[in-house]
């Protein structure tokens, strides 16, 4: 398999079909020719104007940036699902596992129940912004703890980071449960919406906020995909290599903490992305690190984009919250891939 390019630009162009079909369905509808038109006009190619201004409204200030912060934060979740399976080298592994979603959702559910008493600060110095950089704060330190609890004389091993994470994760789950039970009928509304994940917020100002971010994961993480496949072949085998294995894992779990936990931060909690992304990928082409990164990254930003259009457009005017989406789409299809890889092994049913 050494076409990985022309896989790359299919998945590119499959993201670019997404999102022009994302921006041009809904309320307001939009041609492919106005689409142009509009782009055209604003970007100083043409002068005349094959829209309306109800169109150029819509596209300008909600769809696009709508439909960009789709892309960036599943190309996030999956990139990052995609890293960090291979780096504990197990299939199950998503950003979730390590405490970045748990650590998010604690701050995020804590800003909204004790903003009053505790973090009006918060939201005077920071106003629209204070719930995101909670819960991006809450995505570090948990991470953080989790990575501490693992490290023991400079290495960080795998199976305490990952039976860490689970700890971590019920202990901030249970603290989240004690705020939700704490909370008034406005609190728990702004709470579900939160927890069920939703791009609702979206605008040019919450895009640039993640977008450093994001940007940093998206642009390094591929950087370790042959590192990764070194490391698919054992530890002390990737260290003969000359692969510095500790710092390869520091460096994926940062990079991993910094996108994910801007992202949650942003559109809340989106589940089965950064889990079942990579797995299609190497059922469908290969496990190759070198195809398996890039890729989630694009089928991530494309599969977000699409569930956020039917989201928004299923039982309009309503929205449906896009974590509910992912969640229905995505476990059947991991039960499928479970099947079908018992099936490969010989499983019986």
């Amino acid at each position: 398999m050494k076409n990985y390019g022309l896989i790359l630009v299919l998945l590119l162009l499959l993201l670019f079909g997404a999102c022009v079909l994302s921006v041009c369905i809904g309320a307001v509808k939009i041609s492919a020719s106005e689409l142009w038109s509009i782009i055209a006009h604003h970007s100083g190619l043409s002068t005349s104007g094959n829209f309306t201004r109800q169109q150029e409204a819509v596209l300008l200030n909600i769809r696009l940036p709508r439909v960009l912060l789709g892309a960036v934060v599943g190309g996030v979740l999956a990139i990052a699902g995609s890293a960090l399976q291979g780096l504990f080298r197990n299939p199950l592994a998503e950003p979730g596992l390590i405490g970045i979603s748990s650590g998010a959702s604690l701050f995020a559910v804590m800003m909204i129940v004790l903003e009053h008493r505790y973090f009006s600060f918060m939201t005077a110095a920071l106003g629209y912004h204070a719930l995101a950089i909670a819960a991006f704060i809450g995505a570090c330190i948990t991470t953080f703890a989790v990575y501490r609890l693992a490290v023991g004389n400079g290495k960080a091993d795998i199976t305490t980071l990952l039976l860490a994470g689970i700890a971590i994760n019920a202990l901030a789950g249970s603290f989240t449960g004690l705020l939700t039970y704490m909370a008034t009928d406005d609190q728990l509304r702004n709470i579900t919406f939160w927890t069920l994940g939703s791009l609702g917020g979206a605008s040019w100002q919450t895009l640039t906020g993640v977008l450093p971010f994001a940007t940093v994961s998206l642009v390094v993480l591929p950087f370790f995909s042959k590192s990764l496949n070194a490391l698919a072949l054992g530890e002390s085998q990737a260290g003969h290599m000359g692969i510095n294995v500790t710092v390869l894992k520091r460096l994926i779990i940062v990079m991993a903490t910094l996108g994910v936990g801007a992202s949650v931060a942003i559109s809340g909690m989106i589940g089965f992305v950064g889990l079942v992304i990579p797995h299609i990928l190497r059922m469908a082409f290969s496990a190759d690190h070198r195809l398996v990164v890039p890729g989630s990254a694009l089928l991530g930003a494309s599969v977000l984009v699409l569930a956020d259009l039917v989201a928004r457009t299923l039982f309009a005017p309503a929205e449906l919250p896009i974590g509910i989406l992912t969640a229905i789409i995505g476990a059947p299809v991991f039960i499928y891939i479970i099947l079908i890889e018992r099936r490969k092994r010989g499983g019986i049913y």
